[in-house]
């Protein structure tokens, strides 16, 4: 399903408000959450938005349990971290108990880090299905999503829930979650924002679904949407699920 935002503002209104309302239903019939947070400049209007009224008030934040999808091996500090940018805008101006507050550590060796992560995973959901009840993504101009990038050995993962990737041209290792594990989730939101993602989102969407990774991503039992606003969605026209 593709829902169509007139602008980025309401784009991140949107996805603040079906966050809120997946939390509270969550937390209402199992007593807890679990929510998987994308890096990248997309969502930071929702977080900021959740740490604000109305939305912060109807947030049960003491049953939510946060994760992230991916993180790039710097330290905590650094400007490029996800979890740093995830905390200004949202988790440091909202209750959650700090123990229920998962980031994937950067500073550490990479794949000491993605066996401790999976480790901590497994933990979590032992005795029940591997469901996040929320999963944030985004889509970069590449049609990678989390740190999954084109032509990674990383999808063609099965079993394992986490993989070292490195990007072509970077000289830091990534930690991200693997689709095995992403495909489990109740309801993965995709956030897209911006003319320049019109072109790879037509290919994901219209033309050829399963050949980036983005595509790829297809939950078993669960709900995937995409949240994109006009300027992404221009290439889009004529198709039949964008709404006017």
């Amino acid at each position: 399903m593709i829902s169509v935002y007139p602008d980025r503002e309401t784009l991140s209104r949107a996805a603040a408000g079906l966050f809120a309302e997946r939390v509270a239903r969550a937390a209402a019939s199992r007593g807890r959450c679990a929510i998987l947070l994308a890096g990248g400049e997309t969502p930071r209007r929702t977080y900021e938005l959740l740490a604000e009224e109305p939305l912060r008030q109807r947030v049960p934040w003491e049953l939510l349990h946060v994760f992230w999808g991916d993180e790039r091996c710097v330290s905590p500090d650094d400007p490029r971290s996800n979890s740093r940018m995830a905390c200004r805008a949202l988790l440091d101006r909202v209750p959650v108990p700090a123990g229920q507050i998962h980031p994937i550590p950067g500073n550490r060796e990479p794949r000491e880090v993605a066996e401790e992560y999976e480790a901590l995973l497994r933990r979590f959901f032992a005795g029940a299905p591997p469901r996040f009840d929320l999963v944030f993504l985004g889509l970069g101009v590449d049609g990678h999503t989390a740190s999954l990038f084109p032509g990674s050995p990383a999808l063609d993962e099965r079993e394992r829930w986490t993989a070292v990737v490195r990007r072509a041209g970077e000289e830091i290792d990534r930690v991200t979650l693997t689709l095995p594990l992403l495909n489990q989730a109740e309801l993965v939101l995709f956030l897209v924002a911006g003319e320049d993602k019109a072109a790879v989102l037509r290919e994901v969407r219209v033309e050829t679904p399963d050949a980036l990774p983005a595509g790829m991503v297809m939950p078993e039992r669960g709900e995937l949407r995409w949240l994109v606003d006009r300027p992404a969605a221009r290439l889009l026209r004529g198709q039949s699920d964008p709404t006017p």
